[in-house]
């Protein structure tokens, strides 16, 4: 097989494809900050004046974490380790359920830019402090990363200088972002959410064309294993089962839509309730369908290559230049889309980083700098715009830390999850105990993701399936066994699936501040209204309230009668029509003169039947 990587570049169509991506992209910016009046004050900048809808905002919730490492990473995980990944769309309902009926209700209510502005007035400053460093350091990390996925796809494909490419990403965002604020921000994840499902769609046509159709691509991933979705064994060590991705994924999301300040920041912008409510809605067909088509194009990347793999024959350095390797493969033919599948890449990085910029930046003003600086609104505009400038360049440098970056995203997120369900569950939970809690939670979950960090789990846990190379037209050489002498915790604590670290600190923080609270007087608390869940936030009391309007108290009483008096006389019926039926066989049983004793419905004696055959 020959390397497309070496064989293919990119041609003039590709670079037009390309290039309109980003001037699509930076003339939303340039829309949004002259001809719509710009931004009058820092709650039109970084909110968007609380006047956008449903749709928009949904797109840009997409946007927002299914980036980059979704195109590539996706793809390849199904690759390696089957398609179990596709449990997420589950696990997206739990979150956008738990999202919209426990936390969205109480921040729009308060009316808040920053999410850990909550955190001073359930708790108190010291903790709202300790959330908002938290944040900026998950924040920048996981940024890193998502910039360095498209660099990485670039360098592969066109031979763009790796560190040019996350420059011009820095570059980029920093002119939307520093010139439209929320509203550029949102309108252009829009556009390159469509710019994704194009990226994607073009790989998934052609592969189908080219192996023969789904059918035979569904086989061969059958054949190969790729389809162990229903995997219910219990054990937490295990990489992807159903019960680590459902339990698992469920916290991880949680911790990403409801309470991270990137994804509130736009329920907040929704002009009421109802559009942040719809936005996570809608966001939830946008995310099955961008996860559906990466683990499609997962299920086709090993069709393709089930007798060769790329990454064993060292035709690429990194199991992450796979799908720009299929890419260059099988569409190097058709010029325009190899640039349509990088702008995909790079779509889903700017959507990322623009949305992680102009978070950071409202966190910094609203956490920061605002409650100690005597800034006007013209200076706190200037500010946002400086720092939304200076951080992108911040998060173009931080690309190296990848494997941090992977699982501190769940490590960080799992304690704050749980500080924000402790303050808006219990209103027993004082200051003392959410800080105790936190550090609790932040120390255990570093302490795993540290130990799986330097103790990679074993292959007996993390499962991956079988790679094949005996269609190779090339000598493959073997890789060296290396024995390593593991401690007793390596195979066991930190042999935890990752998708687990997230549940844990999360867990931690809740029992460990419940305990302190209680000790520490918290039963005597008298809170604010407004700070924790009341009934009158969920959609199901809503509904309820709406239907004793409209039809009445009596008619829903009535109902409720009926259904009772059913289920009470409802075992007397079963029991008359199942009493009729046994009858109506004995009947004609007895009428044919073949009676049969196995099917009779009374008791029946056997010694008095064995007595009649031994007479007999």
């Amino acid at each position: 097989m020959e390397n497309p990587a070496a064989a293919a570049s990119f041609t003039l169509l590709d670079y037009v494809v390309f290039v309109f991506m980003l001037v699509i992209s930076a003339g939303i910016g340039v829309y949004y900050a002259f001809i719509q009046g710009g931004q009058h004050s820092s709650r039109d900048y970084l909110v968007g004046g609380r006047s956008l809808t449903a749709v928009p905002v949904a797109l840009s919730l997409t946007a927002s974490f299914l980036s980059a490492i979704t195109v590539l990473g996706t793809p390849v995980e199904v690759y390696l380790y089957g398609a179990s990944f596709i449990l997420t769309c589950l696990t997206f309902v739990l979150m956008v359920g738990i999202s919209s009926e426990l936390f969205l209700p109480i921040f729009y209510r308060l009316g808040i830019t920053s999410t850990y502005e909550y955190l001073e007035m359930r708790f108190d400053k010291a903790i709202r402090l300790f959330g908002t460093v938290l944040f900026i350091i998950q924040t920048l990390l996981y940024t890193g990363l998502v910039i360095y996925a498209p660099a990485l796809a670039l360098n592969q494909v066109s031979g763009i200088h790796l560190w040019g490419a996350v420059i011009s990403t820095g570059v980029v965002c920093t002119f939307y972002c520093t010139l439209g604020g929320l509203k550029a921000v949102v309108w252009t994840d829009a556009f390159q959410v469509v710019i994704m499902v194009a990226g994607f769609l073009a790989v998934i046509i052609q592969s189908v064309l080219l192996q023969g159709g789904v059918s035979i691509i569904i086989s061969d991933s059958a054949q190969g294993g790729r389809l162990n979705i229903w995997d219910f064994d219990p054990n937490p060590l295990r990489r992807h089962t159903f019960w680590t991705v459902i339990i698992g994924g469920a916290f991880l999301w949680t911790s990403a839509y409801g309470i991270n300040q990137t994804q509130v920041q736009r329920y907040v912008s929704c002009k009421s309730l109802f559009h942040a409510k719809m936005s996570l809605y809608v966001n939830l067909v946008s995310l099955w369908t961008i996860n559906l088509c990466s683990i499609f194009c997962g299920l086709c990347l090993y069709s393709v290559y089930k007798n060769c793999d790329p990454w064993t024959a060292k035709r690429v350095n990194t199991q992450d230049q796979l799908m720009p390797y299929l890419v260059l493969d099988i569409l190097r033919a058709y010029p325009g889309i190899p640039g349509l599948f990088v702008a995909a890449v790079y779509s889903g990085t700017l959507s990322t980083v623009s949305s992680s910029v102009n978070a950071l930046a409202a966190v910094t003003v609203t956490d920061l700098i605002r409650p100690y600086f005597s800034f006007s609104e013209q200076q706190l505009i200037w500010t946002s715009k400086g720092l939304s400038d200076g951080l992108a360049c911040s998060c173009s440098d931080l690309c190296l830390l990848l494997q941090a970056a992977i699982s501190i995203f769940g490590t960080i997120g799992g304690p704050v999850l749980g500080l924000f369900v402790l303050g808006i569950l219990f209103p027993c939970a004082n200051s003392k105990g959410g800080l105790a809690g936190l550090v609790s939670g932040l120390a255990i979950s570093l302490w795993v993701c540290i130990g799986a960090q330097v103790y990679h789990p074993l292959p007996a846990n993390t499962r991956p399936l079988t790679l094949k190379t005996h269609g190779c037209n090339f000598t493959i050489a073997e890789a060296a066994l290396t024995n390593w002498t593991r401690p007793w915790l390596a195979d066991n604590w930190y042999s935890l699936s990752y998708l687990y670290f997230c549940p844990v600190g999360t867990l931690v923080v809740i029992a460990v501040g419940l305990a302190v609270s209680l000790l520490s007087g918290g039963r005597t608390l008298k809170l604010q209204p407004g700070l924790t869940v009341v009934k009158e936030d969920l959609t199901c009391y809503k509904l309820y309230k709406t239907l004793k309007q409209k039809v009445g108290v009596k008619f829903i009483f009535y109902l409720c009668l009926c259904y009772n008096f059913c289920m009470l006389f409802y075992p007397y019926f079963q029991a008359t029509r199942n009493a009729d039926k046994f009858d109506l066989v004995g009947k004609y049983e007895k009428k044919s003169g073949n009676t049969n004793i196995a099917f009779c419905d009374v008791e029946l004696d056997i010694t008095k039947y064995q007595s009649r055959r031994t007479l007999t």
